[in-house]
């Protein structure tokens, strides 16, 4: 059989994937790139981008409702058809369009995802390909859970596709995913319960602030079962039964439907990496500063799928980017760890960005903590929520902002300055010497750095 030679054999068709093969097919090298999926990866169609489309109808709901008999007589009717109708107009036309942008730079596709049989070659549709380089860009699938009935969960790309709101749902899982839906379906009339193996919701944000969203989401409706472990999920006859134990107890519920919300992890499974003596964890693929494996040099990871990276499309670019470069140029460009500001899409946002208050205090010997409730302020009472609250630390030595935390209805807005406060070094003074808006969110960024 003949084995087909590329230079550079790129897997996923994401961000991360479409960065790197643009950059080696535009150097003039030979370039593949297969996808099992649709091509053009999870943000653009099944994950950031569809679903804050469908997020702002959520969002005009909740609105409603805290304005509601202050000037709004009726709470908006939402055609959820109509919404998927109006996502479909984003999505559908990203995988033709990205297959259209790959062909003419002339690229090969392929449709299937591939299998490492030595360092060199894959397996994809049959065919053996040999490669000069690899880059693996595959992103993350959604973390199986060992318990019985696991196959009867649904994710996230089934509420993204959701025909109706159904009238119960039980998550499984309290990170990014299970809390922006709990709220968004929440929201929308559906009775909702979130089961949690740990002692809190999104680990990866500030307690104090966390909790305070989780006390507005039970406001909001929602339940919350922390500490809980779940068994088993079994089909009635319109409903499904999850079985959990909580303190030594086991206990039941029944919902329409069952998510399962536990997380993602990275997509290396079907590739059988160990045939190409590519080196992984459960962080991915283990790779040095120049995006390239550390096991296999002619393999390169980058996006969600390698070991320096977080789920974040902008980050997913840089080290598509810096992996291109690195296999076209040699070895030069090196990925460093960047001020990637993050966003939970909530009503309100939680939003963060720098160190938490934990990795402050081991990176400097004193910290001032700016930390405070604001939702007796102007921006909270016009919208009539009682939900606002910040973090801000600060080196006490230089005075320079380190860390942001926010909880508002604007946080995936105003982070971004907190972030470029941080990124250019600025101190407290420099800061509240800037003028911003008013009345704006931004402007009470100032206002949270005020002395006690």
């Amino acid at each position: 059989m003949e084995i087909k030679h590329y230079n550079v054999f790129v897997i996923g068709s994401g961000i991360a994937g479409q960065t790197a093969a643009e950059i080696c097919a535009k150097s003039g090298l030979t370039v593949a790139l297969s996808d099992k999926r649709e091509f053009g990866g999870t943000c653009a169609i099944r994950g950031c981008d569809p679903k804050k489309l469908m997020m702002q109808f959520t969002n005009l709901v909740h609105q409603s409702k805290q304005l509601k008999g202050r000037g709004v007589s009726e709470l908006p009717e939402i055609k959820w058809k109509s919404v998927q109708k109006f996502k479909s107009k984003f999505t559908k036309p990203v995988p033709q369009a990205t297959e259209n942008d790959l062909n003419q730079l002339g690229i090969n596709l392929y449709h299937q995802s591939p299998k490492f049989i030595s360092e060199s070659e894959v397996l994809v549709e049959g065919k053996t390909i040999s490669a000069d380089y690899f880059v693996i860009a595959s992103g993350l699938v959604v973390r199986p859970l060992k318990m019985k009935g696991f196959e009867l969960l649904q994710n996230s790309d089934d509420i993204l596709n959701l025909k109706k709101i159904p009238k119960s749902a039980i998550f499984i899982g309290s990170g990014y995913v299970g809390m922006e839906f709990c709220y968004m379906l929440s929201t929308l009339g559906c009775k909702v319960t979130m089961i949690e193996k740990t002692h809190k919701a999104l680990s990866q944000f500030d307690s104090y602030l966390v909790e305070k969203l989780v006390e507005n989401l039970r406001k909001n409706g929602v339940d919350f079962i922390f500490e809980a472990d779940p068994l088993s999920v079994e089909k009635l006859r319109k409903n499904y039964r999850v079985i959990y134990k909580r303190k030594g107890k086991t206990t039941s519920l029944k919902s329409r439907v069952v998510y399962n919300a536990s997380g993602r992890v990275p997509a290396i499974e079907l590739l059988e990496l160990e045939n190409a003596d590519v080196m992984f964890d459960d962080s991915g693929v283990l790779v040095n500063d120049f995006m390239q494996s550390k096991s296999n040099p002619k393999v390169y990871a980058c996006g969600d799928v390698s070991s320096k990276s977080l789920p974040l499309t902008p980050l997913s670019g840089l080290q598509g980017h810096i992996a291109g470069y690195n296999i076209v140029h040699g070895n030069k460009k090196e990925f460093q760890n960047q001020l990637v500001p993050s966003v939970v899409f909530t009503h309100p946002n939680l939003a963060s960005v720098g160190f938490s208050e934990e990795e402050a205090n081991k990176h400097y010997k004193s910290i001032k903590m700016y930390k405070g409730d604001a939702s007796d302020w102007y921006n909270a009472k016009k919208e009539n929520t009682d939900v606002y609250a910040y973090k801000i630390l600060v080196n006490e030595r230089t005075n320079r902002i380190v860390g942001a935390h926010l909880l508002a209805a604007k946080a995936i807005e105003t982070i971004n300055i907190l972030s470029m406060a941080i990124k250019n070094a600025m101190t407290v003074d420099d800061f509240k010497n800037q003028i911003f808006t008013y009345p704006s969110y931004s402007n009470d960024l100032k206002s949270m750095l005020a002395e006690k």
